[in-house]
């Protein structure tokens, strides 16, 4: 069988540890031998994001930019620890926050729903995709760090020079910490049109949480641009398609999402996004099941696995000890992006193959053969745990198999 011909590349950006492992079984098995694989390649590995000041980081989030798709494999952000095991020049910031910051888009992460691996939450029907806005926040936080007594004040200074300030305590002699955080209306205009985009594409309710009543203007700023963009873009085009904008605090949305059958999209402020993506796709039965991609307001698409590195794993596996590593949502990412470049180039034969990937995938495990953390919580009966390359390979066959 002849390979596909791409037409254009996508933005390869290489990662970390055991997911780096991962990503060239990928390439290996399930992708060059069926695709003339065309790509930009960016390693974007501790090491190398070290050795270039992180210029890496910040070149493959502008080729992304120029390319329109991009898939990206986990990376460290690295502790105090990671700097001395990597011998860091400094703590790297996260690589996923420059390039998001970069790219000024919005993550949007899914679930991957098999069946035998049932929802912790029994109620759960249907997938919750979290939006998580991909700007600011914790993430671009300015720490200080006192030992004695002194005054802590919030100044903002205007171009014509007008200063104003806000005391934000009075530390005693033991001190404390200070934490500056910001977001910019820009991001977050393009965070809600984001949203309310994604929410007519998927035709699903969208519903969006804070804590206005507590930050009553770092929060509800939040509430009133979405508020407004409603209103003012989105409110017919929502009547029409039959869905829902719903605005309520992030703790009530929490207790309605628990309660509920799923099947909406749950936007989140960043930090709220970070957590409750790691809570939905473990309460849909792994982390390791669940999409994320990267969505700018201007079309651009970067695609990647919502979970880490697996350092655990990847220690076994310098030990030359065997690991059961669960590659889908890695797996996902690729097969995200092909088809995101398939539609934009209209290679319809690549969008088929990056769909029929995904159905091998989920058959397979849904055949009973699956890695070690889905076969802990999986209701199919006597499953084969399989390890890391040979889930792989089994893959492979199936998606021969089903042609």
């Amino acid at each position: 069988m002849s390979r596909i011909e791409m037409k254009n590349p996508i933005v390869e950006m290489d990662g970390d540890e055991m997911t780096r492992i991962l990503w060239q079984m990928i390439k290996d098995e399930l992708l060059t031998p069926y695709i003339d694989l065309k790509t930009e390649y960016y390693d974007l590995g501790l090491k190398n994001r070290n050795d270039t000041d992180d210029q890496v980081t910040r070149d493959s989030a502008n080729a992304t930019l120029k390319h329109g798709v991009a898939v990206k494999c986990a990376t460290i952000t690295p502790n105090a620890a990671r700097m001395d095991e990597y011998n860091l020049k400094q703590m790297w910031k996260s690589p996923n926050g420059t390039i998001r910051a970069i790219l000024n888009g919005t993550v949007f992460r899914t679930p991957i729903i098999v069946k035998g691996i049932e929802p912790y939450v029994k109620n759960w029907r249907k997938p919750i995709t979290i939006a998580r806005h991909a700007y600011g926040d914790v993430y671009l936080n300015t720490e200080m760090h006192v030992e004695c007594a002194g005054t802590a004040e919030l100044v903002f200074t205007a171009a014509d020079g007008t200063r104003t300030t806000r005391l934000i305590h009075e530390f005693d002699e033991k001190g404390g910490v200070i934490q500056g955080i910001h977001n910019c209306t820009s991001s977050i205009e393009a965070f809600a049109r984001c949203c309310f985009n994604y929410a007519l594409d998927s035709k699903k309710d969208l519903w969006f949480g804070a804590k206005d009543t507590i930050s009553k203007q770092y929060d509800h700023h939040f509430k009133d641009v979405f508020n407004d963009i409603y209103e003012k873009e989105y409110k017919q085009r929502f009547e029409e398609n039959g869905i829902e904008y719903f605005y309520t605090l992030i703790d009530d949305i929490v207790a309605r999402v628990i309660r509920s059958e799923g099947g909406m999209i749950w936007a989140c402020k960043n930090y709220d996004g970070d957590v409750m993506s790691d809570m939905v796709s473990t309460a849909f039965g792994s982390l390791a099941m669940m999409t994320s991609v990267l969505v700018s307001p201007t079309g651009v698409y970067e695609y990647e696995a919502a979970h880490g590195t697996v350092q655990r794993h990847y220690y076994k596996h310098l030990k030359g000890e065997e690991t059961s590593t669960n590659s889908v949502a890695t797996i996902f990412a690729w097969t995200g992006a092909l088809k995101k470049r398939g539609e934009l180039d209209e290679l319809p034969e690549l969008v088929d193959f990056a769909t029929r990937l995904e159905k091998a995938t989920i058959d397979t495990i849904e055949s009973g053969r699956m890695t070690k953390d889905l076969a802990l919580i999986t209701t199919i009966k006597d499953p084969v745990v399989l390890n890391s390359a040979d889930f792989i390979k089994e893959i492979r066959k199936t998606f021969d198999k089903e042609g």
